[in-house]
């Protein structure tokens, strides 16, 4: 992984979400199904990958913080994301529905964004406004662990994304 110089914790998260941007217009873009089925994996690493850091370091820590109601908002959103990672990564562009969900995936994640990116009463400004965080030390373990969980996907992949906010049930 090319070493990126990130201000804070929400400069690395806004840096996230450019990249699976960009990435969710070159799948856009292509016609080529191997192209389309690299860059959908590309996108689920990722998207699991900025989830985990999340919700294992940076949504802790603004817990009691920010408005309750945003992160679990935050939380049920990634779920809703997570259900369909996890389908794309069992599929093919040959599949039924493929296409679709690379889509709604798409407009998901955008609607993530901006509930988070938003000035001033988004998740970021409130974070920004919560005085007790040290966004760079936080920046600092959200990378660590970044960088551990891109080796694993490199090595070996990462398992399925897990829900923590929505109960499945079983078909």
């Amino acid at each position: 992984m090319a070493e990126q110089s990130y201000t804070d914790a929400i400069a690395l998260l806004k840096a996230d979400h450019r990249k699976v941007e960009e990435l969710f217009e070159q799948f856009e873009g292509t016609r080529s199904a191997a192209s389309k089925q690299k860059l959908a994996h590309q996108i689920c690493t990722e998207l699991k990958i900025h989830t985990m850091i999340e919700e294992e370091i940076f949504y802790p820590a603004y817990r009691g913080r920010i408005e309750g109601d945003l992160l679990d908002e935050a939380y049920v959103e990634h779920d809703g994301a997570k259900m369909l990672v996890n389908d794309i990564e069992a599929g093919s562009p040959e599949d039924d529905f493929y296409e679709a969900k690379v889509h709604v995936l798409s407009e998901e994640i955008k609607h993530h964004v901006h509930e988070e990116e938003m000035p001033s009463e988004g998740m970021f400004a409130q974070c920004r406004k919560a005085e007790d965080v040290d966004l760079v030390a936080l920046r600092d373990a959200m990378l660590a662990r970044k960088q551990e969980l891109m080796a694993q996907a490199e090595s070996g992949g990462l398992p399925p994304a897990k829900p923590r906010a929505v109960n499945l049930v079983p078909a």
